[in-house]
């Protein structure tokens, strides 16, 4: 008795390949807006995580080297802050410190010039940046004193106003998305989801 075989025929055809692609490139084309956002989400997260660690770096500095410390945002461009000591006294500030090159790492330099302590500044921090296409949104002049307490510019007086205890908000921004961190009276720095 002979049997005939025919050769199998399992495997795809070209359709049945045609047909995966085409549907796993429209589910891809769905889910890569979320992705898009997952990722801009992300880097705004990690600039909120940076601005917050700055603020607690400038209070420290502040309660150990018993110095008034600024950050100063948007300084000296958009997306750029710096840490920089008060030159002077909370309420007579010496001319330069107001002066609009203060957050010049060339004039003010990081670290600084000499290491001597009756020199000012010595408590100047390295200009820092957003990541890119995140910016600031509300954020003013911070200054946090030796007892740790938290300042803010609202015009041109000086000293600084307290914080109220509701606090004050500084927002990192990327595209439709914020995200904020919140300074109250007494130094405490929060997110704010």
């Amino acid at each position: 008795m002979t049997t005939s075989s025919t050769p199998s025929r399992a495997g795809f055809t070209l359709i049945d390949i045609m047909v995966t692609i085409a549907v796993f490139s429209i589910i891809m084309a769905g889910a890569l807006p979320a992705l898009i956002n997952i990722s801009e989400s992300m880097k705004l997260g990690q600039g909120q995580r940076e601005v917050a660690s700055a603020l607690q770096s400038a209070r420290l500095i502040a309660v150990t080297s018993n110095r008034p410390i600024r950050v100063r945002f948007n300084c000296p461009a958009a997306g750029q802050y710096r840490i920089t000591e008060l030159i002077g006294s909370q309420s007579t500030p010496v001319a330069d410190d107001t002066a609009t090159d203060r957050c010049s790492d060339t004039k003010w330099k990081f670290p600084a010039n000499d290491s001597n302590p009756t020199t000012r500044p010595n408590h100047d921090g390295p200009l820092l940046y957003l990541p890119a296409r995140v910016t600031f949104g509300a954020a003013s002049t911070l200054e946090f004193w030796p007892d740790g307490s938290g300042h803010k510019q609202v015009g041109v007086e000086n000293p600084l106003i307290q914080v109220p205890v509701a606090g004050t908000a500084i927002t990192v921004v990327k595209g439709t998305i914020v995200k904020t961190i919140t300074v109250n009276g007494l130094g405490k720095i929060q997110f704010v989801q």
